[in-house]
């Protein structure tokens, strides 16, 4: 027997203060893109700078419906007004750490965002000046489009009052990953709402955060080779239908991630990641070394390992620091030897956040 699978959806933004991790409920959301203010809106600021996670999407047997942000690596946005503009329009002034992005706003993720953040504030009287800053590289799997698209919904939401919640922020970045990568948010929502996000639904959109215990310890080890895997490509590789023996396993699996996160179990945590039957095993053969790199991960201790979203970086779990580190090792020299790939790994922390003001000048 098969199931017939449809790897596209549709989702919206989320908006939260930038101070302790949030206990949210359920987020529903009708799955419509409007105007959600009808009187124009003025800016509280004359700039600001905002910050938006790397993502690890997928978690294993979570395709398209499970993702967690990573502490310490994302984009920053910084927007102003700038009164030399068209009123209404977004101008992508600069981008640095990347040259093969444009800066044509309506074809760029950020630019993508910012008109769309723009258009459910209703501001039409202001230009609008955008810098981005890449501190993550095209079509690694750490959700380098998202980490964009949060960042300037968060920004233009800022500049105007933060009046949006985090499901029309979620929204706003999901407009820009349609266009980019596909209708998904694995990476868009836990960019916005930090930590471990659930999504539920997405027609509504229904985003459940998985809050995992502060007293408990989880690294990521992230080895990102020297090879691009542009998202839309891996999709392509995905089937169209499964058999009902997988579809029951991967369900089971991702009960079990979820339950895992919750309970703050790192070891269980890793053993579902791992256990992806229907999208790993078709990904993982296009990126060289990725079979070798996941079973050096787990024999140099590691709790579990798969791709970070649609590739190329490898993520594997631990809940030591130091470990984790020699793990990453391992991880590099099995790259190395399995598939001729340079790579480099870093061990981070679950980023309980999600994208921020960090820096404002008042008017």
């Amino acid at each position: 027997m098969a199931i017939s699978f449809q790897f596209q959806s549709p989702l919206k933004p989320i908006n939260f203060p930038v101070s302790t991790p949030r206990k949210v409920p359920l987020l529903i959301c009708k799955a419509s893109f409007s105007t959600t203010t009808t009187t124009e809106l003025e800016p509280v600021f004359t700039s600001v700078k905002s910050f938006a996670p790397a993502t690890v999407a997928n978690l294993g047997p979570g395709f398209d419906f499970l993702g967690a942000a990573v502490d310490g690596l994302g984009d920053y946005v910084s927007l102003s007004v700038d009164s030399s503009l068209t009123p209404g329009h977004v101008s992508i002034s600069e981008i640095s750490g990347s040259s093969k992005l444009s800066t044509n706003p309506l074809f760029n993720c950020a630019g993508i965002a910012a008109i769309a953040t723009m258009k459910m504030l209703n501001i039409r009287s202001f230009g609008l000046s955008l810098k981005l800053e890449k501190g993550l590289p095209l079509g690694s799997g750490l959700g380098s489009s998202a980490a964009s698209a949060a960042a300037a919904a968060v920004a233009v939401n800022e500049l105007f009052g933060a009046k949006l919640g985090v499901d029309q922020l979620v929204l706003a970045g999901l407009e820009s990953e349609a266009k980019v990568s596909g209708y998904h948010a694995d990476n868009i929502a836990p960019a916005v709402m930090g930590g471990f996000v659930l999504i539920k639904s997405y027609d509504p959109l229904e985003l459940k955060p998985l809050i995992f215990p502060q007293n408990k310890e989880l690294f990521f080890i992230l080895v990102s080779p020297e090879f691009e895997a542009p998202t839309k490509k891996m999709r392509a590789a995905l089937p169209a239908e499964v058999g009902m023996p997988h579809h029951v396993w991967n369900c089971s699996q991702a009960c079990a991630l979820v339950a895992s996160v919750l309970e703050g179990d790192v070891v269980g945590l890793g053993k579902a990641l791992s256990s992806d039957k229907i999208v790993e095993p078709k990904r993982a053969p296009l990126i060289p070394g990725m079979e070798g790199v996941k079973k050096a991960a787990i024999k140099a201790g590691a709790f579990g390992c798969t791709i970070s979203g649609a590739g190329p970086t490898a993520v594997a779990v631990i809940d030591n620091e130091e470990r984790g580190m020699e793990i990453g090792q391992k991880m590099v020299e099995a790259f190395l030897e399995e598939g001729n790939l340079r790579s480099v790994a870093m061990v981070k922390r679950l980023d309980r956040v999600g994208a921020r003001l960090i820096e404002s000048v008042p008017r």
